[in-house]
């Protein structure tokens, strides 16, 4: 496809997280692809993975104060998507779980979208949003509701500019079939399994690690651990609700708080279990543990259920679902996790994580992309 002209449209470029570990597998596969996005306040650390390409941004990337409040401007970013001129292009890609899919595209032009997830905070997310941002009440709230309104039927509209959906777990298929009616494909994200080691010899403590904020639930499994005394919990990670979690943590929980990566892999090599508790669109962090031979104990809902196998449904199992966001269902799946703990196996583990690498995304999209591609010139010529 090198006489292709492509462009890439992905959402905002703030950090490397993980739609941004799929845009750099994405890029690989076409190094000369032109990328577009909303906003680009990416520091020089991170953007390596962009290999020095220019980026194309809107006119919210120079809105005061936009480097720290850039979703601020959300109700802003789908006339600033539909500004960008891609009549030139003949294959256009878009990674988006908020406005990216937007983009307007003509006739001749094959649109594929890589979703993530329909926008959240517009659709089954909407109320706790508005809750957690204090905007559930009162006049602003009227403001922010009557906003994502708008929001959904633009982006209801947009939807029927993408010519072939990809959804990143069955789980956001489903929920593109529900928001859109569109079927879609799965293609499951890259997961950076080389970067970490099977270590079989497991110590006694449990680990959690995530950004500290509501939907993590990492509060959840510390007040948990704070029940079980005897049980020894390390938490790593930053945010808002990194005061809270240290106020409830027992005697027993270690908090460490934000920690480079090489010592987040190390806690993750030797603990005998990753504890997770958020219902999640995909969830890469999980599968990071496993691809260190670490068992994970996750709550059942979501993309989990599509990366974890489950002891009570696997003859090799890489987990334990708990069925509810309690303390009282995180305990026992512990319990349970402890009784079968013979029936982990560190290869097992890693041996599921090896499902999701790089190499098994890229492969998967460019057949999809190209066959998607050939199929829609043979209809234009004929």
């Amino acid at each position: 496809m090198r006489s292709v002209r492509i462009a890439i449209i992905h959402e905002w470029l703030v950090t490397y997280a993980g739609s941004e570990r799929v845009l750099e597998q994405i890029l690989s596969i076409y190094p000369d692809a032109d990328l577009f996005c909303v906003v680009d306040f990416l520091d020089n650390q991170q953007r390596g993975f962009i290999s020095g390409k220019k980026i194309n941004t809107t006119f919210i990337q120079y809105l005061p104060k936009a480097r720290s409040k850039y979703r601020s401007y959300l109700p802003l970013m789908p006339l600033a998507i539909e500004q960008f001129d891609l009549s030139s292009y003949d294959l256009v890609i878009s990674s988006s779980h908020a406005v990216a899919k937007g983009v307007l595209t003509g006739p001749d032009q094959l649109h594929i979208s890589y979703v993530h997830s329909p926008i959240r905070y517009a659709w089954n997310l909407q109320h706790q949003y508005l809750k957690e941002a204090g905007l559930n009440r009162g006049m602003k709230g009227w403001l922010a509701k009557w906003v994502l309104h708008k929001i959904r039927l633009w982006d209801l509209r947009t939807a029927n500019g993408v010519d072939s959906f990809i959804a990143n777990s069955y789980f956001i298929a489903r929920r593109i079939t529900k928001v859109y009616r569109r079927e879609s494909i799965v293609i499951y994200p890259p997961v950076d399994v080389r970067a970490f080691t099977q270590v079989d010899n497991k110590e006694s403590f449990y680990l959690a690690a995530s950004r500290l904020v509501p939907y993590k639930r990492i509060e959840l499994i510390v007040e948990a651990f704070t029940r079980m005394p005897d049980r020894r919990l390390v938490v790593i990670g930053d945010g808002p609700g990194f005061d809270r979690v240290k106020s409830i943590a027992g005697p027993n929980i270690e908090i460490l708080g934000y920690q480079k990566f090489e010592v987040l892999k190390d806690y993750m090599q030797r603990a005998q279990a990753f504890v997770f508790a958020a219902e999640e669109d995909f969830g890469i962090v999980p599968l990071e543990a496993q691809a260190c031979g670490t068992p994970v104990i996750a709550y059942g809902k979501g993309a989990l259920l599509e990366t974890i196998n489950d002891l009570s449904g696997s003859e090799e199992p890489t987990g334990v679902f708990f069925q509810y966001q309690t303390v009282d269902s995180i305990r026992d799946a512990v319990e349970r996790f402890e009784k079968n703990k013979e029936k982990f196996i560190p290869t097992a583990c890693r041996k599921n994580a090896e499902r999701f690498a790089p190499e098994v995304f890229r492969e998967s999209f460019a057949r999809f992309v190209n066959d998607k591609y050939e199929q829609f010139r043979k209809a234009l010529n004929t």
